[in-house]
């Protein structure tokens, strides 16, 4: 099978195309790997947005100009000049939206990891990848697995602020914000969802809220207590009006994604908490100080299976080849894509 990569315009993600891709010789120390599935969602298309800010166009580099959006997801190591990487080995991980690809796996303490020079100074997590035997809920896991994580690091962060009561999630149909949601009602704080009307009632049938508004309602925003204001959009716009609501009962304000990637907002003054972004991998590095090797993966693998069975709302929908993956790309990056639904690919 021919190999291809999906490049992306860095300055216009709306321009993607599929470009054939060789597969050069191995140099000592580095392996193919064949791309299996990986899911692709909103928080893929924020990587890309915010790829020059944070490093995500660096992870697996591209021609000038153009770039590799990185996705979650499964990979078989079919070629071999690593010590202690044998072909064979499925890792789970970061992932190019490509047929294969080409990295410098060394054994780790815990898993491998990536000891390419470009990504030598890039986040740790995103370097690491773990031993991934087949699983029933590999689907799951493929869509989950970075989502349900950043919910999951989110609640232990909040966690830490006993004083709040209550939260307010813009982008309340986005998979990351639907698992705080649920994390949050396990610890009995109120939750409620902004969303646009076309999601509203949808939302509100997923119990995961007490309250879901629209986006045209927040000026009747009301919560019970001391609030955090989580913010998925990236609207600077929508998130001033939030503040304005809450008033002196907001709390805190943290941006996490930018769903709503074209809203922006400009120069938007915004009373109140200054809005703080959330870096998922600071909250592992912490916790994995605090917890020990390996249990921050262990107490998440278990939250994952519970989320997975207390939700039989969420539907996986599959797609293959070149065109299943561009299809989707534009699904996800038009923000068609229902709440219910999780796209998965499968590039064979």
């Amino acid at each position: 099978m021919a190999g291809w990569d999906l490049l992306v315009d860095r300055k216009d993600l709306r321009k993607a195309q599929i470009v054939s891709a060789e597969a050069p010789a191995l140099a000592d120390g580095e392996v193919r790997l064949e791309v299996e599935r990986f899911s692709l969602t909103a928080n893929n298309i924020t990587y890309g947005i915010i790829g020059d800010a944070f490093g995500y166009w660096k992870f697996f580099p591209a021609p000038d100009g153009l770039g590799r959006i990185p996705v979650w997801g499964f990979a078989t190591v079919t070629e071999s000049r690593a010590a202690d990487v044998p072909v064979g080995l499925r890792l789970f991980g970061y992932l190019p939206m490509s047929t294969s690809f080409v990295m410098q796996l060394v054994k780790a303490r815990s898993g491998f990891v990536d000891r390419a020079p470009h990504r030598a100074e890039l986040p740790p997590t995103y370097n690491a990848y773990n031993e991934a035997p087949a699983d029933p809920l590999d689907d799951h896991r493929a869509l989950l697995r970075p989502l349900l994580m950043t919910s999951f690091l989110l609640d232990d962060f909040l966690g830490e602020d006993e004083g709040l009561t209550s939260l307010v999630l813009s982008s309340a149909s986005s998979k990351t914000a639907l698992g705080l949601a649920w994390f949050a009602k396990a610890r009995g704080r109120e939750v409620i969802g902004l969303t646009s009307p076309a999601n509203a009632k949808l939302i509100e049938g997923l119990g995961l809220y007490d309250k879901v508004l629209t986006y045209d309602e927040v000026a009747a925003l009301k919560t019970r207590g001391p609030t955090a204001f989580v913010d998925f959009a990236g609207d600077r716009s929508g998130t001033a009006k939030v503040h304005a609501a809450l008033g002196a009962g907001l709390n805190r304000s943290i941006i996490v994604g930018a769903t709503h990637w074209e809203a922006g907002g400009g120069q938007v003054e915004i009373a109140g908490p200054t809005p703080t972004l959330f870096f998922a991998p600071d909250q592992i590095r912490k916790r994995m100080a605090d917890w020990g090797p390996g249990e921050v993966e262990t107490r998440f693998d278990a939250a994952l299976r519970a989320f997975v069975a207390d939700s039989s709302w969420l539907n996986l929908v599959q797609h293959q080849g070149q065109q299943g993956l561009t299809e989707a790309y534009h699904l996800v990056l038009e923000g068609r894509v229902r709440p219910q639904d999780g796209h998965i690919i499968t590039p064979a």
